[in-house]
């Protein structure tokens, strides 16, 4: 599937863009409104973007009796991001959810970089979120952690059904006037080019550590881009910095892969799944 990254795309204001995925996947919603950090909150940056909203978002209540319903009309399975500061909001959120047929999948965003992060760790949310739902979890992951395959295997212990690889990376810019930082907040989450190559390494060592279903994502600007995704282990791709700038980038980028795939031999991406890891599994397996 094509996805977008959670926070890219407002699928409200561009429902065609949304339309054009296999899937939409929300903002992250917490269990109160939040109205995110001081500005300024985007800075443009020769490898990529830094962005620094603070997880500003209506929260679940509203999230529930205004946004759903409209989202609903798009008509694309629904993802929903959600976030919080303690195991208790993830599963209150969880459970919120829980009957809402329209919800295909719920994204547990324990990785943002721009808010303060929660005092338990990734498996001990995945824990309480599966108790509270009997929807698909996917655990969102931060690379910015010693051993993201060790987080990966804990939190499919814990019942994540799936991962979403990667979250961005903390980053700072100066404004070169001032040489003061150019976010209102300091630093910020690193997303773009230059966070490709951190996430295909996540991904392809996530993959190894648990065979679990992938969402990769993290540069991801064209076809190529996300047959390599599919290579190391990701069975479904997300779009993300890029939307910015091409709103039509989920249609040529899907006609991108197709064509990346033929170009290599493959009759279709799928063909590629994984074959990074062909040798060294055979190698594993002598």
């Amino acid at each position: 599937m094509l996805l977008n990254a959670s926070g890219c795309l407002d699928a409200l204001v561009a429902p065609d863009v949304a339309r054009s995925l296999d899937a939409f996947v929300t903002k992250t919603v917490t269990p109160l409104q939040r109205d995110g950090n001081t500005p300024v909150r985007i800075a443009e940056t020769d490898v990529g973007m830094l962005n620094s909203i603070g997880l500003a978002n209506p929260g679940i209540d509203r999230f529930l009796t205004s946004n759903l319903p409209r989202l609903e009309q798009l008509g694309v399975p629904l993802w929903v991001s959600v976030g919080g500061f303690g195991t208790d909001h993830y599963a209150d959120l969880c459970s919120r959810l829980d009957d809402y047929a329209s919800v295909s999948a719920i994204e547990l965003n324990v990785s943002c970089p721009n808010v303060e992060a929660p005092a338990e760790s990734a498996a001990q949310i995945v824990a309480a979120a599966r108790l509270a739902t009997r929807k698909p979890l996917w655990a969102k992951l931060s690379p910015a952690v010693p051993d993201v395959g060790e987080v990966a295997k804990a939190a499919q212990a814990a019942g994540a059904d799936g991962l979403s690889l990667v979250n961005t990376i903390r980053g700072l810019k100066l404004d070169m006037r001032t040489l003061r930082p150019a976010l209102g907040p300091g630093q910020g989450g690193l997303s773009g080019p230059a966070l490709k190559p951190i996430a295909l390494a996540a991904v392809a060592t996530c993959y190894r550590a648990t065979g679990l279903p992938i969402v990769g994502m993290g540069g991801i600007r064209t076809g190529l881009d996300a047959l390599e995704f599919v290579a190391v282990g990701a069975r479904h791709v997300a779009v993300g910095t890029t939307l910015f700038a091409d709103p039509d980038a989920p249609a040529r980028i899907r006609m991108e892969l197709h064509a990346a795939a033929r170009e290599h031999g493959w009759n279709t991406s799928e063909d590629a799944y994984a074959v990074a890891h062909e040798d060294s599994l055979s190698l594993r397996t002598t």
